[in-house]
């Protein structure tokens, strides 16, 4: 369980600070004239990941907390997604955020993971969503928690991200 409540910890940890960085960055963005799209889904966003955490915690207490099978392969997956994170983040500096922020006249990031992918942090919180609970055999979790964020980030947030980047076009 140690090892559970380490992982666990750090990673509410690090969302923690990440949503720290994305309101320093939003006052800025705000300042600059920037303009939030697509404000009625975030309260959901934040609900899933709430959620997410709370499921997982459960699910593992309820089993004892042991470690699942092939957990050194989604413990890798993990660090793998962790690595892009740092990368994703750090290619869109000012700009990341956890809400959906259009600055008028700034140009769309295209470095980094984002030479390639379109969202690349959303593949992260996708190989996360799944990876996290299966290291701790939480498959019910990982099942569930990974179909609801792709049917919220698929026919929600990035139809809301694409609109807003096209309004950066115009």
């Amino acid at each position: 369980m140690t090892f559970f409540y380490l992982l666990t910890g750090f990673v509410i940890l690090q969302r923690l600070l990440e949503v720290a960085y994305a309101r320093s960055n939003e006052k800025a963005m705000r300042r600059q004239g920037a303009i939030e799209v697509g404000a009625r889904h975030y309260k959901w966003i934040v609900l899933l990941h709430v959620l997410f955490f709370l499921s997982l915690v459960v699910e593992v207490w309820s089993s004892e907390g042991g470690l699942g099978v092939g957990w050194q392969v989604f413990l890798v997956i993990f660090a793998i997604a962790q690595g892009l994170r740092v990368w994703a983040l750090s290619s869109l500096g000012r700009f990341w955020n956890t809400k959906i922020l259009v600055l008028p006249g700034a140009e769309k990031v295209k470095k980094g993971p984002y030479r390639w992918l379109p969202h690349p942090n959303y593949l992260v919180v996708a190989l996360e969503i799944g990876a996290l609970p299966l290291v701790f055999g939480a498959w019910r979790t990982a099942l569930i928690f990974s179909i609801a964020n792709a049917l919220l980030l698929l026919l929600v947030r990035i139809p809301a991200e694409e609109k807003a980047l096209q309004q950066l076009k115009s």
